[in-house]
């Protein structure tokens, strides 16, 4: 300890100068560590006494900190200049301050650092200091080791994380697309100067992030130090968050006011401080022990790589560390206690310790939490800098504190796979020799969970101290040690490296804990604390809250509830009726009454155990009588009692069922030792019988407490097994392998839990009782974690294995092993450590071995059994990842880039009213999927309607028979092929949460509709199929509720709004059916990869960037004419806050930002429903030219993320923090990373200047699918330089927009390759200054040479008056195209027309009568669409990879009906509704080309009912015979009368100037249809005029025309056709000759 002591002398009228006293640590041969509190005063006297004198002083940090302490730090030097040097002129300080994140730590950032000293002439006498955490310690570190080839270093860490590990030890350097801190050098500070006081201000998961360094550090160096940190968790979070807030000012600057929560916090930071400056010291350049301070850090950094920034790099090293300890456990070298000693201790600092863990799961999704696959993290860990070439090298612990080698030990890949895996692939075992058999295989099982949670129990609750060994440690014994000590019932301290538990106990004297306990899954814990909680004596009113996972949820508590509220116990259920959660209410000086109890114990024996345990702390001796049938699981009674006696309570037994339980106090033995767990025995005795091998379990036999102990006698022996028992030991010898003998009758219940064991075995025990095991007496294993029972019969299915599900019991049909499936089956274990465990044994003989898909659901009772299987019985294990099938969201977005298609089963969620069942049913229609309502389903299941249900059992009843079936549905009947609809409360229950968040991280799409309220209560009003809700009064009242369990439960939401096609906020409009129906079948394409609706980049591209704060300012005919020529549309959601309820609007109000969500919600919804092209999604923020305010971070996210759920097509997202997480989750979406520099001072594009601008397209690149670098034009020659920039980075893989603003750039907009923003005409302002329309850009094209005019004609005769001519050269001119379009009459096919379609300039044309079939031999290829019509009516020019151009021939006469056809379902002008096109037949009039056209058109609208007639019967057959396959009934007709027999909805004529007689039978039986003729002359044909008597819908030829000739102009241009001109160019001329 080197002191200075507080002075307070004045210098020429400067205040006095504080000088705190410090600790001092040595590294590399100097004290240059300090540690201690308040420090300003001391760091610059240290400073200006002790080290070489600088010119100039640099202190670099961020704005956060720079508002905290800049101002201290700069009146701290010039007091401390003037008291060492008074008189003399204070040298310069500089301060930099940068942004604050990771985001800064770059090449790009480090350069303008350097830029910025050298402009301020700044020399190597230089010193340069930095105040931060790790991002700026690291980047102001490497700047001063290159600055002048090195300059002076002085750290000033500001995080615990900091101080604790990055400031020490010389490593500088910044981050890169490919890695973190790829780049860098060692560069020593001259001090690390560690001001604790600073911590004061910490966030609670900074100090968490913190800790995980110093927990990794007495991990691997001091038992000691891990013992301290391990016991007083409690006391180093006050330490850090706490202690020093509530200090005066200078408090801890002298050791004398040093409190003991500062010397709490100094130990252990200097404690971790002294390991790392140890090792640094022996080894500075990391060439070996310097290696163990990556202890977490290979497994860590890969995890960090994929979920940062999100989740902090303290919290990957935390898992890392547990992953790594476990690496160390498989290899044989720490026991589990240690394993289970680093998780505590790490979780207690309120770190994470698994990968799923709900910390992480909380922070990043479920979507992103599905990237974390163990490839890929094998794959980053490739590049680890540990490694010596591809040899991965990790930390091994030998202990808690000591490490196998004083450097990484090599590890090969498989094993480190292995342990990160979520599941565990588990190949069949080899059948050993005759010498191998007789060799026995001693395995020790882990203490008994039963008894390891008795014995904490009554330790905790007895009077004196008892060491209790061989204590389970596992998830269960973990829950129940953290209820107790939240309870406040007893102390725990740990010794003999953890192999010993000391128990300190309470005598019964409990406390209400601070917060709710959660037992996850841990039934034995729920049912023992549930008695346990009333023994709290609290002042009245006060409560405790029991609540556990979704299954814990499930399974029942009813009986043991009932006993003690009759008991006089206040207890009252959470939710569910007869489950967790519980809240039990105190009253003073009552407790737990006592006296004559009841309770009906068939159902788990844990209630009763419960009971006795708490007995003797009753207010009155407890008189307990067991009722309501048999008792289930006896052996578990008796175990209990018998433990009770050893901790000095003798209970007695009156009868078979009655017990009495005096009142007493325990009093605890010096040392309990727990017995293995005789269930877990069963699985390597089991072993042994299945593979023929010896196995011995040396501390169970037949004195054991535990009713499982009788396994061997009683199942293996009679299987055929060899069993030797001894009192203590168990060695069970199978017979060779396949000769197992069914066990026919066999009576389980003394020993429950390991008829799983025997089913597995049971399975290929082929001989003896015709080869069935009928298992009973097991009927609690159906509500055991899982329904046990049913979970056996469903995955033994999976191995060809027949079964019988009974309500006490299950029957297996064995067979031989060679007759098992021979694929590798893949087990769900329904998070439940047995099933796991005794299909892995199953799996050590079955053909294809099997995947046990939940790995680590074994920690329950046995953390360590993959170990064991592998190590010491020789099972070949290895790692499996059992989602990767379904692939991670990233790879599910790269497969959705080629157009694959997911297959899982849709799911729909939703209110009540939304239309839930009307759009699953038009949806899965066109996905061709099977429609599924979840409701119906339930109800046929039931054999009763849902109010049948609820009136009669209740809503818990139905809710549970719901739950049944949803999982069943999406895991089991319908996982695949399938359009499922739920009901409106699926949402309700946490375990159906469950089910579809776990659907959807294995890549399925669930979507949740949002509903107008208004309209939903309307519809309520009226329905009465449905039970009604329990909240009548306000049906808004149950949404606000559910609101967030949908979005929990969907990955895409659908806003179901009649009134916005009306454009108001209130009134429906009456044709909006028909457009949600068709939006909605878009959004499920989109969402499944069906159909992405993506830009074709290959061709230069635009976008049109609106700029209204209401987009209906542009409906519904604007807006046709703004996307002309554009090929999508950009939504600034920032500008969107200039709509008049946001202008002034305070977004820290939740109300506000949520409102304005949803107005944004609805904002793009109404462009989906106006137009088919994608949108571009983006909130531009003020620094990066937008509106958007830039301390707006949450809800600029909540809004980004929300795109990709709207199913926005491109999400642009700025280069910052938040674009990693957008990418990540993006799904289907694309991200376009994009970067504005509104000065063009950074970004700059020359060759000799690009260095930003290429660190900035990297930064992209890493968390984008797009670029978008925009700069500023301050010259015409940085739109040369940008080209060249684009020329050398755009790529059709690696797209690149890229483009200069302002006046002077607008020649970069016409350079841009793709997606080049554009503003149009009638647009009030442009959403960029420069921005120009699509005109303007083809018009220079076309004058730079960049786009030279085509030519295009119509073929066919007689066309001269025809209207093309005139509507695709009003579509060229709009455009800014210089091409034309002109008629070629000819009477065939010659060879001019031969000539003309080969020439270089000809850029397409239209085929009509009677060139349709004739043109094809001249054509390349046809489209699908063409070939199945047989006719061409477009030819397209195809440029190929190679410069090569071919001829394409389609049909767009099909997409002209098709979208006529559709448009009348939108237009609903009359007031009846058209009918939908899967319940109508049509009929066809006509049997040439263009009636082949239209029956495919049809065929496409999903009508599937066609009659047709022509005036030549023999024709009309001949259309039926060719196209009768794609309909289910197509008939031809002799008669147009005959053809009313088939009612038709829509009726197409194809026969030009016909002068049919058209009978009105044809219009009688449906009130409302359409009738479309594709003749334009006359305007009024017969069809038309007797449909327009009818009140019909009418299609005009001429609107076909236009339809199908907005298809070519499309095809031929590859841009958005301009409909209002080419329509009106077309009427023009029709209307004066028509």
């Amino acid at each position: 300890m080197a002191a200075s002591t507080a002075i307070s002398s004045s210098a020429g009228g400067v205040r006095p100068l504080k000088l705190a006293e410090v600790e001092r640590i040595e590294i590399l041969g100097s004290e240059s560590i300090v540690c201690g509190f308040h420090l300003v005063d001391y760091i610059w006297t240290d400073i200006f006494t002790n080290l070489s004198p600088a010119s100039t002083y640099v202190l670099i940090t961020d704005t956060n900190l720079a508002k905290l302490y800049l101002d201290k730090y700069q009146d701290a030097f010039q007091v401390a200049w003037a008291h060492s040097r008074p008189g003399k002129p204070a040298p310069r300080l500089l301060v930099h301050v940068l942004s604050p994140g990771e985001t800064s730590k770059s090449r790009a950032t480090k350069s303008a650092i350097e830029d910025w000293m050298l402009a301020e002439k700044c020399t190597r006498d230089t010193m340069v200091l930095a105040l931060g955490g790790g991002v700026i310690g690291d980047l102001v570190g490497y700047v001063a080791s290159t600055f002048m080839r090195g300059v002076p270093f002085i750290q000033i860490p500001t995080s615990l994380l900091a101080m604790s590990d990055s400031s020490i030890g010389g490593k500088t350097g910044v981050d890169t697309p490919a890695g973190k801190n790829l780049i860098g050098t060692f560069w020593q500070p001259k001090r690390i100067f560690m001001d604790m006081s600073v911590l004061s201000t910490l966030p609670a998961r900074e100090f968490s992030n913190g800790m995980a360094e110093v927990v990794k550090t007495a991990a691997i160096w001091s038992p000691e130090e891990f013992d301290v940190l391990e016991a007083s968790a409690d006391e180093v979070r006050a330490a850090v968050l706490e202690g020093q807030r509530r200090q005066a000012e200078d408090t801890g600057m002298t050791l004398a006011s040093r409190s003991p929560a500062q010397k709490m916090l100094l130990r252990v930071i200097a404690a971790s401080a002294r390991v790392k400056a140890y090792v640094v010291s022996h080894d500075e350049r990391e060439s070996g022990m310097r290696g163990l301070l990556n202890f977490g850090h290979t497994i860590g950094h890969a995890i960090e790589a994929i979920l940062s920034p999100q989740v902090l790099h303290g919290e990957c090293v935390a898992i890392g560390c547990v992953l790594e300890a476990e690496v160390s456990r498989r290899m044989g070298h720490i026991g589990e206690v240690g394993v289970a000693r680093l998780s505590r201790c790490l979780r207690a600092y309120g770190l994470p310790t698994t990968i799923n863990d709900p910390i992480i799961r909380k922070l990043v999704g479920d979507r992103r939490l599905a990237e974390v696959r163990p490839r890929r993290l094998m794959d980053i860990m490739g590049l680890d800098k540990k490694n010596v070439g591809a040899q991965k090298r990790i930390v091994i612990l030998k202990k808690l504190g000591q490490t196998l080698e004083m450097k990484p030990t090599d590890v090969a890949d498989s094993l480190i796979e292995e342990v990160i895996s979520a599941g565990v692939l588990v190949k069949p075992v080899a059948e050993s020799t005759d010498d191998a058999r007789l060799q026995s295989v001693v395995v020790i099982p882990p203490g008994s969970k039963s008894i390891s949670n008795r014995a904490l129990q009554l330790a905790a609750l007895g009077v004196g101290e008892c060491r209790i060994k061989n204590l389970l440690h596992s998830d269960d014994t973990q829950v129940m040690l953290a209820a107790l000590q939240a309870m406040d019932g007893c102390s725990f301290s740990w010794e003999d490296d953890g192999d010993t538990l000391v128990v300190v106990g309470g005598g019964g004297r409990l406390s209400v804990p601070d917060h709710e306990l959660f037992l996850g899954n841990a039934g034995t814990a729920a049912r023992f604390l549930t008695t346990t909680v009333n023994l709290i004596d609290a002042a009245d009113g006060e409560t405790t809250v029991l609540t556990g996972n979704a299954r814990m949820k499930q399974r029942p508590t009813g009986p043991l509830v009932d006993a003690l509220r009759i008991n006089g116990c206040s207890i009252e259920y959470c939710e569910r009726e007869g489950s967790l959660p519980l809240r039990i209410t105190h009253s003073e000086g009552k407790g737990f009454p006592g006296g004559r109890i009841q309770l009906a114990a068939s159902v788990s024996s844990q209630y009763v155990s419960s009971i006795l345990l708490c007995a003797p702390y009753a207010q009155e001796p407890v008189h307990l009588e067991l009722v309501g049938g048999k008792v289930i699981s006896q052996p578990y009674i008796d175990m209990t009692i018998a433990m009770m006696a050893q901790f000095g309570c003798q209970v007695q037994r009156l009868s078979e069922n009655e017990y009495l339980i005096p009142r007493c106090v325990y009093t605890n033995p010096a040392e309990y030792v727990v017995e293995s767990d005789a269930s877990s025995a069963t699985y390597p005795l089991a072993f042994a019988a299945i593979t023929g091998t010896e196995c011995t379990v040396p501390n169970i036999g037949s004195a054991s407490l535990q009713g499982d102990a009788r396994f061997a006698v009683d199942v293996l022996r009679p299987m055929g097994c060899l069993v030797d028992q001894t009192a203590t030991s168990t060695t069970v010898r199978g017979p060779a392998r396949g000769a197992l003998r069914a066990l026919g009758d066999i009576d389980m219940e003394p020993m429950t839990d390991a008829f799983l064991t025997a089913a597995a075995l049971a399975a290929v025990a082929p001989t003896d009782n015709d080869g069935v095991t009928r298992i009973r007496g097991i009927a609690n294993q159906h509500v055991k974690e899982c329904d046990r029972i049913a979970a056996m019969c469903d995955e033994l299915a999976k191995f060809g294995v027949k079964t019988e599900n009974h309500a006490d019991g299950i029957d297996v049909y064995g067979k031989p092993i060679v007759e098992l499936v021979s694929a590798t089956p893949s087990v769900h274990c329904y998070d439940d450590h047995r099933v796991a465990m005794s299909f892995s044994i199953l799996a050590c003989v079955a053909p294809g071995g099997a995947e046990i898909r939940e790995r680590r659901c074994v920690g329950k009772t046995w953390p360590q059994w993959w170990d064991v299987l592998g190590r010491d019985l020789g099972a070949p294990i290895a790692g499996a990842d059992p989602d990767a099938a379904n692939g991670s969201a990233a790879e599910t977005a790269a497969a959705a880039q080629t157009g694959a298609s997911c297959e899982k089963s849709i799911v729909v969620i939703g209110m009540r009213g939304v239309g839930k069942t009307s759009l699953g049913r038009v949806a899965a229609q066109g996905l061709g999927l099977e429609f599924i309502d979840l409701d119906e389903h339930l109800e046929k299941d039931a054999g009763k309607t849902i109010p049948e249900i609820v009136n009669g059992s209740g809503w818990a009843a139905f809710r549970q028979h719901e739950s049944r079936i949803l999982a069943q549905v999406l895991t089991q009947t319908h996982p695949t092929g399938a359009l499922v609809v739920c009901g409106g409360g699926v949402v309700e229950e946490e375990a159906n949460r469950d089910v579809l968040k776990q659907y959807m991280a294995s890549g399925a799409t669930v979507v949740c509709l949002k509903p107008n309220m208004q309209h939903v209560a309307a519809y309520l009003n009226r329905d009465k199929t449905r039970p009604a809700y329990a909240i009548t009064s306000d049906i808004n009242d149950v949404y606000a509720r559910r609101l967030p369990l949908y979005a929990e439960c969907c990955n895409y939401e659908y806003l179901v709004d009649k009134a916005l096609l009306s454009m108001t906020d209130e009134d429906e409009h009456p044709g909006a059916w028909a457009v949600i129906e068709r939006d909605f079948v878009r959004l499920l394409r989109f969402a499944t990869g069906a159909d992405l609706n993506r830009v074709d980049i290959e061709h230069p591209s635009f976008f049109v960037s609106l700029t209204a704060p209401d987009v209906r300012e542009y409906l519904p005919n604007k807006l046709g004419q703004l996307t002309a020529g554009a090929h999508a549309i950009e939504l600034r959601a920032d500008l969107l806050l200039h709509a008049a309820d946001f202008v002034d609007a305070d977004f820290s109000d939740q109300g506000t930002e949520d409102a304005f969500v949803h107005y944004v919600h609805r904002q793009l919804t109404m462009l989906r429903h106006f137009s088919r092209l994608p949108v571009v999604f983006t909130v531009r923020t003020i620094p990066q030219g937008g509106a958007f305010p830039a301390d707006a971070n949450s809800l600029r996210l909540r809004l980004l993320h929300s795109a990709v759920q709207w199913g926005a097509e491109y999400v642009d997202v700025e280069v910052d923090n938040a674009a990693a997480a957008v990418y990540a989750a993006r799904r289907n979406s694309l991200v376009i990373a994009s970067y504005h520099d509104t000065t063009g001072k950074k970004l700059r594009w020359g060759a000799a200047e690009c260095e930003f601008a290429n660190e900035i397209l990297a930064r992209a690149r890493s968390c984008g699918d797009i670029a978008k670098l925009i700069s500023v034009a301050n010259s015409w020659e940085d739109n040369l330089d940008c080209m060249r920039f684009v020329q050398h980075n755009h790529s059709v893989s690696a797209p690149l927009i890229a483009l200069n603003m302002g006046y002077a750039g607008q020649l970069s907009r016409v350079l841009c390759p793709c997606l080049t923003p554009v503003t149009h005409p009638i647009l009030t302002a442009a959403a960029a200054p420069g921005q120009i329309s699509v005109a303007q850009i083809n018009q220079a094209r076309a004058l730079a040479g960049l786009m030279p005019p085509k030519k295009y004609f119509l073929f066919g005769t007689p066309i001269s008056q025809s209207p093309s001519p005139a509507m695709h050269n009003a579509g060229f001119v709009a455009l800014g195209l210089l091409s034309t379009y002109a008629l070629k009459q000819t009477a065939a096919v010659d060879d001019q027309i031969a000539a003309t379609i080969r020439a270089n300039d000809f850029g397409g044309a239209s085929v009509t009568i009677p060139h349709k079939q004739a043109i094809i031999p001249l054509l390349d290829s046809l489209t699908p669409a063409a070939q199945r019509i047989g006719a061409v009516n477009t030819i397209i020019p195809i440029e190929t990879a190679d410069g090569q151009r071919t001829l394409l021939g389609d049909n767009t006469d099909y997409l002209g009906i098709v979208d006529c056809l559709r448009q009348t379902r939108v237009d609903f002008d009359q007031g009846v509704a058209v009918p939908d096109f899967a319940s109508s037949s049509a009929l066809v009039i006509g049997a040439g080309g263009t009636s082949r056209a239209a029956l495919y058109a049809l065929y496409t609208l999903g009508i599937r009912t066609v009659v047709v007639f022509n005036r030549t019967f023999s024709r009309a057959e001949d259309l039926v015979g060719e196209f009768g396959s794609l309909f289910d009934s197509l008939t031809a007709v002799p008669e147009l009368e005959d053809a009313a027999k088939a009612q038709p909805s829509y009726i197409i004529g194809t026969i030009p100037g016909s002068d049919l007689l058209i009978p009105e039978s044809l219009f009688a039986a449906q009130p409302m249809g359409v009738a479309l003729d594709m003749a334009y002359k006359p305007r009024w044909t017969p069809l038309l005029e007797a449909a327009q008597k009818r009140r019909w819908k009418i299609v005009h030829g001429v609107q076909v025309l236009i339809a199908q000739g907005i298809h070519q102009f499309e095809k031929w241009t590859h841009l958005t056709a301009p409909v209002a001109e080419m329509s009106n160019a077309v009427f023009t001329k029709y209307n004066k000759e028509f």
